[in-house]
């Protein structure tokens, strides 16, 4: 698990933003419907973006952190990853996500982001969309850009960057395939995921020219990224920081 029930993303809401917001249910090429919370501002046409969430699927940090990039412009959808196993409706602290996690394959995950892509560009109005992924979700947003979406960049939250566990290629083994600029925010004190990962994922990208900027928080753990995190508050605001100027860059 990456986020606890009580963890919000360490962003300040900007007082009186028109802001609207809705649960809504996305269908895949595939047929699958899942659940999804879209953010949308008064005055949308900025990049769109796609969040993809941890383990846990759609929950409320992610809501939170959709709302929060609203404000400030950005059109969001977060997603869940569930809809082929587990249905469409809210699910309360006790799902047990750890058995869907295990159902779930690169390729349905992507064909939701499709859907979530293409719903931010027919209702948008916006043609740039950029995935931000957390831990799992991490991985599978800088899968997608690898995966013919025609993103204009792909940002990920310590995500493991090599081999699943089950051997499937990882971004670090799909490098090659890349067609957008990737953003990758990595914890420094990560046990899951070791500095000779991170350096060979920042080297991969070096090789393949992928536009890339790869950021390492010194003695941050996994899922810094929280307000309940006040010790790496620094880290996290820079983090935020960098997310809003990838995002000002792809517009």
């Amino acid at each position: 698990m990456c986020h606890d029930d009580d963890s919000a993303p360490p962003v300040p809401q900007i007082a009186g933003a028109a802001v609207s917001h809705e649960d809504v249910v996305l269908e895949a090429a595939d047929g699958n419907r899942f659940a999804a919370f879209r953010a949308t501002p008064d005055e949308p046409g900025g990049t769109g973006v796609v969040v993809l969430p941890d383990v846990r699927g759609l929950y409320r940090f992610y809501e939170e952190l959709a709302l929060r990039l609203a404000e400030r412009g950005y059109p969001s959808i977060a997603i869940d990853y569930f809809g082929r196993t587990a249905g469409v409706g809210k699910r309360d602290d006790d799902f047990p996500y750890p058995e869907h996690v295990a159902q779930t394959t690169a390729d349905g995950i992507q064909r939701d982001v499709a859907a979530a892509v293409a719903t931010l560009r027919t209702e948008g109005s916006t043609a740039s969309v950029v995935t931000l992924g957390f831990c799992f979700g991490g991985r599978h947003s800088w899968l997608a850009a690898a995966a013919g979406h025609g993103l204009a960049g792909a940002i990920g939250f310590y995500g493991r960057p090599g081999l699943s566990q089950d051997g499937q290629p990882g971004p670090l083994q799909r490098v090659g395939e890349m067609r957008a600029p990737i953003l990758a925010l990595m914890g420094g004190d990560d046990p899951g995921i070791p500095h000779v990962d991170i350096d060979a994922w920042d080297a991969a990208l070096d090789e393949a020219r992928v536009e890339h900027e790869v950021v390492t928080y010194a003695g941050a753990p996994h899922s810094f990224f929280d307000r309940k995190h006040e010790e790496f508050a620094a880290d996290s605001e820079d983090a935020w920081n960098r997310v809003l100027e990838f995002l000002e860059r792809r517009g």
